[in-house]
């Protein structure tokens, strides 16, 4: 028998580490733009774009559990956000330096939703944790794709 109750906070956590995934693009976005690298804007754009998506098919699952869902973000991501702007500076502003940050933004995120997956199974319905599931396959094509830019940047 399929359980129906899914823990909110599990749930939430997994909001938040969106909502750090839109935070990083969006800086990512403003240190593209400031440093003439344009080109980027696209794939940030569709990352944020897909976080956002992400994050309206969680939400009606806190709401089902009586809870809001979150608006923050985590700390850690907080602090990547400012390790990707002390980063670049520090690193000559370069393309590879911006989707290196980018890529490690990318495998907190991985890391978090296979951490959900792997310990929170017991707390969220077979949906939920396929919805979990079927989002981290999309964001590790996203991944993917950073990845393969950054390689092409190789020295």
């Amino acid at each position: 028998m399929e359980k129906n109750i899914n823990n909110p906070e599990i749930i939430n956590d997994i909001i938040k580490i969106n909502n750090d995934r839109i935070e990083g693009y969006r800086k990512a976005i403003d240190l593209a733009t400031s440093h003439g690298l344009d080109k980027l804007l696209p794939t940030f754009q569709n990352c944020i774009e897909q976080s956002n998506e992400f994050i309206a098919e969680l939400k009606p699952y806190v709401e089902l559990e009586g809870k809001e869902p979150t608006d923050s973000t985590m700390l850690s991501g907080k602090l990547f956000r400012v390790w990707m702007g002390i980063k670049v500076n520090i690193t000559g502003d370069d393309e590879r330096s911006l989707l290196e940050t980018c890529e490690q933004g990318e495998d907190a995120f991985k890391s978090t939703y296979q951490t959900v997956l792997a310990e929170g199974s017991n707390e969220l319905s077979q949906h939920v944790h396929s919805l979990i599931n079927t989002q981290l396959s999309k964001q590790l094509e996203s991944h993917n794709i950073i990845k393969m830019m950054r390689d092409s940047k190789a020295i």
